[in-house]
C-alpha cells in the first residue's frame, strides 16, 4: 500500500481524541474521496475525513465492484455514458496503471465494463488522491458515526466510535458535515428527515410507486450483493460449502434454468438466468457484444487472451443469483436479530446498529460463498472440463481479510435525504416515455423531462432493480430460497438523459449538513438510476463545491440554493474544473468534452436555457452550421438572461448564419466582441465564413459571462407555498421553477407565455 496509510495512522492510533475543521466528510467511498479532493481544490483549508474502514475507494476497492459498468444507448448501442469531472481522473489513471501493470490499459475483455481494476490497486489509487493534501485533508480510521452534536436546528459535527473498542472515540467539530456514508447514518443521527423503502404512488405520483405497501414490504429496497474476486490457482481450489448450503438455490445458473426449477419444485415468478457458466470471448465488438457468461461477465483481467503469466486472470463475481433482499430474511437470520433486539428483523437495514446489519451481511456472504461452490461443484460437472473452469479458481488475498471476501458489499440503495427537492421517475424521462415499466423498450434517448436549472451533474441509466425479493421453496423461511423481481422493481425501465439538481442535496430543515454517495433528494425508484461509480463521485463533487460556497459566504446550503448568483457560480465552478483537471459535465450531451475548448460556454449556455439541446439529437454538434433562426433564438434569450431588452428582433431564416451576423448581433447589443470577429464587420470585408456551434458558443459566452444574470423569480425562490411560475405546481416539488410550460427554458427568457 502508498505510504498515506503509514502518514495518517497516528491520527487513528491516539486514543479519545478531538479535532475541529471547516468541513467533516464521512465516509470513504469514492464520493467522500471526491468530496474531499473537490473541497481541497478549491482551498477549504481544514477538512477531515472519517472512513468506517481502512481502504478508501467504495465501490472499486472495498465493495469489489471493479468492472465500470456505465452504459447508455447512444445511436442504438450500449457505450459508456460520457465522462467527466473527477471521475474522468480516476478512469484515466486506471487505464494508465492497467497498462503499466498488464501491459494493456483494458485488461478485463469484460461483457458488461469497457475498463476494470482490482480491488486492492482501487484502493491505492484512491489513496493517492489525497495524499498530496495532507496539509488540508486529515484522514481518519476506522470510526462509525454515533451521535450528532447539535446546537438547536445546526449540526456541528459528530461523535464516532472505533467498529473494535467502543471506548475509543473521536469527536470532530465542524461547520459542514458531508454524508457520503454507505446508509446515510450521519443524516439519520442528525435528525434530518430521510426516506428508507418503497415511496407510495400518492407521494409523487410516480407511475411505477406502489398504491399500497403490506407489513414488511415497507423494506423492499435494492438488494446488496456480497461481491467476491477469484484468481486463477492451476489446481483444485473447492470452497467448503456454508452450513445451509442447498444446490437448489443456485440451479438457475447452469444454463437449464427451467428445467431445473420445475424439477426442484419452484414455482412461477422467480429470477432466472439463461446464461452459461463459460463461453470463450474477448469481445471484439466491444461491451455488451456476443454471447455473455456467467464467467466473463465482469471478468477484470483476462489473461489467457492477453497472453499475461499464470496466477493474473482475475474475475469480479457480481451475478445476480448472488443478490440478497434487504427483507423477509430466513429463519437463522430472523432469530439472530431478535436475540439482540425484539423487532430487530422486521427493521429497515438503514436503521438497525451496525452489529445487526453485521449479522445480515454474514448471510449475504454465506449465500455468495453457496454460489461459489455451486459453480465449482455442480457448475463444473453440468459444463465439462476447462482450463477457465471454476473449479480452478481462489478466492483472491488482496482484501487481506480472514474469509478472504471484500470489506464491505456492494451497496445499490440506501438511506434518501429529504431534500429541497426530490428527483422523480417521472422527471428522468422525456414525455413520451413516462408510463409503466412493462411497456417500456429500450431504444435511443432523449432529454429527461425535467432539466433542472440548478443542475450539478448530467447523468442517465435505466431503472435498474436487482431481484428485491426471495421466494422460500414451500414458504419455509428454514429452507432454500429463490430471488424474485416483481413488473414494476427490474432492470427493463427506460430512462433519458437528465442532470441532477442542487436541491438534491440538501435538508429541508436541518442546517450544517449535506447528502453526498448515495444519500440523495431522490424517491427509491430513481435510486435505482443513481448509484453507479460516476454519478457517485460527481455527487460528492456537487457537494463539495456547494460546501466550499457556504463556508465563504457564510450561509447555510439553504440560502445557497436561493441565491441564484451563487448556484450559477457553483455551477461555473463545476463545469471549469479546479487546477486543472476536467470540469463536471453539466449538461449531458453525449459528444462534448471536458477537453474541448467550447466545453464551458455550452454546457453553461445549455443549463441557463439560453441554448439548449435539440430535440432529436443528444449531441452538440460543434461543427454544424448555424442557421439564421437558431442564432438569433440564442442572442434574445442570452439578451433577456442579463436585463438586456428583448435581443434581436426578426425569427431569421433556415439559411446559414455567418461570423458577420454574429458581429453585427454583437454591436447592437453592446456587447464585447472577439478581434476576430471584427474583422468580419461586413462594412469592411465582402465575404465572411458560416458560423458553426462551437464558435457560437464560445464567442456568446464570452459576450455575457461578465455581466450579472436576471431572473424575476429569484427573489422568492424556495419560499415554502410559492408558485412561481404559476403552473399549479408549488416550488418546493416543481423540478422546473421558472418554467411553466416545462418545455426547458425558463419563461422570462422566451418571446410570450407558453413558448416561442
Amino acid at each position: 500500500m502508498r505510504t498515506v496509510w503509514l502518514v495518517f495512522a497516528v491520527a487513528a492510533a491516539a486514543g479519545a481524541r478531538s479535532l475541529d475543521a471547516d468541513l467533516l466528510i464521512v465516509g470513504g467511498g469514492e464520493s467522500a474521496v471526491a468530496a474531499a479532493v473537490q473541497a481541497a481544490d478549491l482551498g477549504v483549508a481544514r477538512i477531515a475525513l472519517v472512513n468506517d474502514i481502512e481502504w478508501l475507494g467504495g465501490q472499486f476497492s472495498a465493495e469489489a465492484v471493479g468492472a465500470v459498468d456505465e452504459w447508455t444507448i447512444y445511436r442504438s448501442r450500449r457505450v459508456n455514458f460520457p465522462r467527466s469531472g473527477l471521475f474522468l481522473e480516476v478512469m484515466r489513471q486506471l487505464r494508465a496503471h492497467n497498462g503499466r501493470k498488464h501491459g494493456v490499459v483494458s485488461p478485463g475483455n469484460a461483457y458488461t465494463a469497457l475498463d476494470t481494476i482490482e480491488p486492492r490497486d482501487a484502493a491505492e489509487m484512491f489513496a493517492g488522491l489525497i495524499e498530496p493534501y495532507r496539509g488540508q485533508i486529515t484522514y481518519l480510521r476506522p470510526y462509525q458515526p454515533v451521535a450528532a452534536l447539535r446546537s438547536g436546528n445546526q449540526v456541528q459535527g459528530f461523535i464516532f466510535e472505533h467498529p473494535g473498542d467502543p471506548q475509543r472515540r473521536l469527536t470532530v467539530r465542524a461547520r459542514l458535515t458531508i454524508d457520503a456514508s454507505d446508509w446515510g447514518d450521519a443524516i439519520r443521527l442528525s435528525g434530518a428527515r430521510y426516506r428508507a423503502g418503497p415511496d407510495l404512488r400518492s407521494r409523487f405520483g410516480e407511475e411505477n410507486a406502489p398504491e399500497s405497501l403490506q407489513g414488511e414490504e415497507a423494506n423492499e429496497m435494492n438488494p446488496i450483493t456480497f461481491c467476491f474476486v477469484l484468481r486463477d490457482a492451476g489446481r483444485p481450489s473447492i470452497v467448503s460449502p456454508p452450513p445451509d448450503y442447498d444446490a437448489r438455490k443456485y440451479q438457475g445458473s447452469n444454463g437449464n434454468t427451467m428445467a431445473a426449477f420445475r424439477k426442484a419444485g419452484w414455482p412461477k415468478g422467480v429470477w432466472t438466468s439463461l446464461s452459461p457458466i463459460f463461453v470463450d470471448s474477448d469481445y471484439p465488438e466491444g461491451m455488451y457484444s456476443g454471447n455473455q457468461s456467467i464467467y466473463t461477465f465482469r471478468r477484470l483481467v483476462d489473461r489467457y487472451h492477453h497472453g499475461l503469466p499464470p496466477g493474473s486472470e482475475s474475475l469480479l463475481m457480481n451475478w445476480p443469483v448472488q443478490d440478497y433482499p434487504l427483507y423477509r430474511y430466513p429463519q437463522r437470520v430472523v432469530d439472530e436479530l431478535e436475540r439482540m433486539e425484539q423487532g430487530a428483523s422486521r427493521k429497515n437495514i438503514v436503521e438497525m446498529s451496525y452489529a445487526q446489519r453485521r449479522v445480515v451481511f454474514e448471510d449475504a456472504k454465506r449465500h455468495s460463498l453457496g454460489f461459489l461452490h455451486f459453480l465449482q461443484t455442480e457448475g463444473h460437472e453440468a459444463t465439462g472440463d476447462y482450463p477457465q473452469s471454476f473449479r480452478y479458481m481462489e478466492l483472491s488475498t488482496e482484501f487481506g481479510t480472514p474469509d478472504r471476501f471484500p470489506f464491505k458489499p456492494y451497496i445499490r440503495e440506501g438511506l434518501r435525504l429529504e431534500a429541497l427537492y426530490m428527483l422523480r421517475e417521472q422527471d428522468i424521462k422525456a414525455r413520451h416515455n413516462v408510463q409503466a415499466a412493462s411497456e417500456m423498450k429500450f431504444g435511443d434517448l432523449g432529454w429527461a423531462r425535467v432539466m433542472p436549472p440548478d443542475n450539478v451533474f448530467g447523468f442517465q441509466f435505466n431503472i435498474d432493480f436487482h431481484p428485491t425479493r426471495r421466494l422460500f421453496l414451500h414458504d419455509d423461511p428454514n429452507g432454500p430460497w429463490m430471488l424474485v423481481q416483481t413488473a414494476n422493481r427490474n432492470w427493463s425501465t427506460h430512462t433519458d438523459r437528465g442532470g441532477f439538481p442542487l436541491r438534491g442535496l440538501i435538508p429541508v430543515e436541518v442546517d450544517g449538513m449535506l447528502g453526498a454517495g448515495k444519500n440523495l433528494g431522490v424517491s427509491s425508484i430513481v435510486s435505482s438510476a443513481i448509484r453507479l461509480h460516476g454519478q457517485t463521485m460527481m455527487a460528492g463533487q456537487a457537494a463539495a463545491a456547494a460546501a466550499w460556497l457556504c463556508l465563504r459566504e457564510g450561509i447555510e446550503p439553504r440560502a445557497l440554493a436561493a441565491r441564484w448568483a451563487l448556484v450559477r457560480e457553483l455551477q461555473l465552478k463545476l463545469v471549469s474544473g479546479a487546477r486543472g483537471r476536467p470540469g463536471v459535465l453539466l449538461w449531458p450531451y453525449h459528444d462534448l468534452h471536458p477537453d474541448d475548448r467550447h466545453f464551458v460556454a455550452a454546457n453553461m449556455l445549455a443549463v441557463r436555457g439560453i441554448w439548449t439541446g435539440d430535440a432529436d439529437s443528444l449531441d452538440f454538434q460543434p461543427w454544424r452550421t448555424v442557421s439564421r433562426r437558431e442564432l438569433a433564438r440564442a442572442l434574445r434569450r442570452a439578451a433577456r438572461s442579463v436585463g438586456a431588452g428583448p435581443g434581436p428582433s426578426g425569427q431569421g431564416g433556415e439559411e446559414p448564419a455567418t461570423w458577420a451576423h454574429l458581429y453585427e448581433a454583437l454591436q447592437t447589443l453592446g456587447w464585447p466582441a472577439s478581434a476576430g470577429l471584427t474583422k468580419w464587420d461586413r462594412r469592411l470585408s465582402a465575404s465572411s465564413p458560416l458560423l458553426n456551434r462551437a464558435e457560437l458558443a464560445l464567442h456568446l459566452w464570452a459576450a455575457i459571462r461578465g455581466l450579472p444574470e436576471v431572473n424575476p423569480l429569484a427573489a422568492r425562490y424556495l419560499e415554502a407555498g410559492h408558485d412561481l411560475d404559476g403552473d399549479g405546481i408549488p416550488d418546493r416539488e416543481d423540478g422546473l421553477p421558472f418554467d411553466r410550460n416545462h418545455d426547458g427554458a425558463p419563461d422570462y427568457l422566451e418571446d410570450r407565455p407558453g413558448g416561442e
